[in-house]
């Protein structure tokens, strides 16, 4: 084989390797992040605690010091 194959042939493998990290790296990354969660935050005025609750929730009872709140907006 000439210079020029071996020089092509090389290149070609390298260049398949990081293609082949690439992939694997995304479909690492994919597989480790979940769905966004859709659950409404809120924030105790009382504690200033926040945390979270079901989508469907119009008012929830504080975990920490048991006031009911609103959902807070963004």
């Amino acid at each position: 084989m000439q210079p020029e194959s071996w020089i092509s042939l090389f290149l070609f493998g390298l260049l398949a390797a990081v293609g082949g990290l690439a992939w694997l790296h995304e479909y690492r990354v994919r597989k480790i992040q979940s769905a966004p969660a859709h659950d409404r935050v809120f924030r105790c005025r009382e504690c200033q605690a926040v945390y979270t609750d079901d989508p469907g929730v119009e008012r929830s009872r504080c975990p920490q010091c048991g006031v009911t709140n609103q959902p807070f907006d963004f």
